[in-house]
């Protein structure tokens, strides 16, 4: 596919494109995986498919992300994404990662793929040059000269990576003014680009000569030499190539007042930019996308977590819910020097209620109950049903008053005897509850064991009834005093 693309065969690199893309990866090995789905991103950029594109390359990215990068494969994996994010617009991430892949390289120890990537790192640097201020210009094409001079000296002419080395090389040979070798260099990749139809080399070869003309104020030949460059990249659709080559001839186009060859340069120019711009627009309708689906998530994620902690038949928290909010209820009635109530409400003769009016009206019941409960609690009081027909009302910040818990349990037992049950039972046996009460400064454990004391008593001394368990109601006192 690159081959094709850099040839300018465009319908036969996207037929070969759809073949392999339709298989996905098929490698367990991680950074395989990752070259691959990146390779494949950055020739769906070349061809124009951006939203395929920055799918797999999002993919790819995140496959690099779980472990420390080693290897050659690495190497080549993150030199890729670095190519790519350069073309896309992402530059700040780009360096980094070139120069991370460079690292890998290193340690890996394979000469060709450190070639590569410092022939990456090089032309990425190149253009941070051409495009930064002039004063530091020199300094960073130096930098690119040391990296790519490194790279050929790993190559031989017969390596494929020999030559985009050497033109990359040329322009930063340009750039620090040795502009004899650069223009040597430019000449042998443009004549290599031409006698293997390789319009890549071409491209650059045309450039760099292109801007030692420049420099040399040789105008004219300049102009030609650029016009030749962009017509190349255009051919091989290379976005970043096309937007720095037509920029470079619109000013020498500028230099000549040659308005109309600086026009034609500059929207070759608008061209390749809205390229890019397309690029970000669905970049960022990509994000978008995934952070709604993200925000769509962690709700459904919290409602589900909701559900859990909700008995479903009355609405009110279930055993989940109360372990859940009890410790906050406790800590902050503690940290405000209150002392916490615990109710445990018991339905009486629950069974029989089943028995005489059915499943059905016993449900009704029940939800009727925690329908009192809560109207007879506040709103900060946390209210559960804690299994069958046994509740639990935690009462915090429950007040200075020492039988603020035995006056809440008796409003809800007269609630519950005093309501009207025809409506939801008929003439079954209306229900009533007994309740225990157990207050002090305890853990939810401790007060519910203590609670569910006092319950017993109640259900022993006759049913609908409060009781409270003393010892626990004295430390409360206690407490407060």
């Amino acid at each position: 596919m690159r081959l094709l693309l850099n040839a300018g065969r465009l319908a036969e690199a996207n037929t070969l494109f759809e073949q392999t893309v339709s298989r996905g990866p098929t490698s367990a090995d991680r950074w395989a995986r990752s070259y691959l789905l990146v390779h494949r991103a950055t020739m769906a950029w070349r061809l124009r498919r951006i939203p395929l594109a920055l799918e797999l390359a999002a993919e790819g990215w995140t496959e690099m992300d779980s472990e420390r990068p080693s290897g050659l494969l690495a190497a080549r994996a993150l030199g890729q994404l670095g190519y790519l994010l350069e073309g896309i617009g992402h530059r700040r991430a780009s360096l980094d990662i070139t120069r991370l892949a460079l690292h890998v390289a290193r340690e890996a120890g394979d000469p060709s793929t450190l070639a590569q990537c410092l022939q990456r790192l090089g032309g990425t640097l190149n253009f941070r040059a051409i495009d930064g201020k002039p004063v530091n210009a020199h300094e960073i094409f130096g930098e690119a000269r040391q990296h790519l001079a490194e790279g050929l000296s790993l190559v031989g002419r017969d390596d494929a990576m020999y030559w985009p080395l050497l033109g990359a090389y040329a322009r930063s040979l340009a750039g620090t003014g040795d502009l004899d070798l650069a223009a040597r260099h430019a000449a042998e990749v443009l004549a290599e680009g031409l006698e293997r139809d390789e319009l890549w080399s071409v491209s650059v070869g045309n450039w760099v000569l292109a801007c030692v003309h420049s420099t040399l104020g040789e105008h004219e030949q300049a102009r030609t030499l650029g016009s030749r460059a962009v017509q190349a990249a255009e051919k091989i659709n290379d976005t970043s190539l096309l937007l720095r080559f037509s920029l470079d001839l619109a000013d020498i186009c500028a230099a000549m007042e040659d308005e109309v060859g600086e026009a034609a340069a500059l929207r070759c120019s608008v061209s390749a930019s809205r390229t890019a711009t397309e690029t970000l627009q669905e970049g960022l309708g990509q994000a978008l996308e995934q952070r709604r689906l993200a925000v769509q998530a962690q709700k459904l994620a919290m409602a589900a977590q909701e559900a859990a902690a909700r008995d479903p038949l009355t609405g009110l928290a279930n055993r989940l819910g109360l372990e859940r909010s009890a410790q906050d209820l406790l800590e902050g009635t503690a940290s405000k020097g209150k002392v916490p109530w615990l109710v445990l409400v018991d339905v009486d003769w629950f069974k029989d209620v089943n028995d005489d009016a059915g499943h059905a009206a016993g449900d009704a019941a029940l939800r009727e109950i925690a329908r009192l409960l809560r109207r007879e609690c506040r709103s900060g009081d946390l209210v559960a049903r804690w299994a069958g027909d046994e509740f639990v009302v935690l009462l915090g910040d429950a007040g200075p008053g020492a039988d603020v818990g035995p006056a809440v349990a008796e409003r809800i037992r007269a609630a519950v005897d005093q309501h009207d049950w025809r409506i939801v039972l008929g003439t079954a046996r209306r229900p009533t509850v007994s309740i225990g009460v157990a207050g002090g400064p305890a853990k939810l454990d401790q007060l519910f064991a203590a609670a569910d004391i006092a319950l017993y008593r109640a259900k022993r001394q006759g049913r609908n009834r409060v009781e409270v368990h003393e010892t626990m109601a004295r430390l409360g006192e206690l407490s407060e005093s």
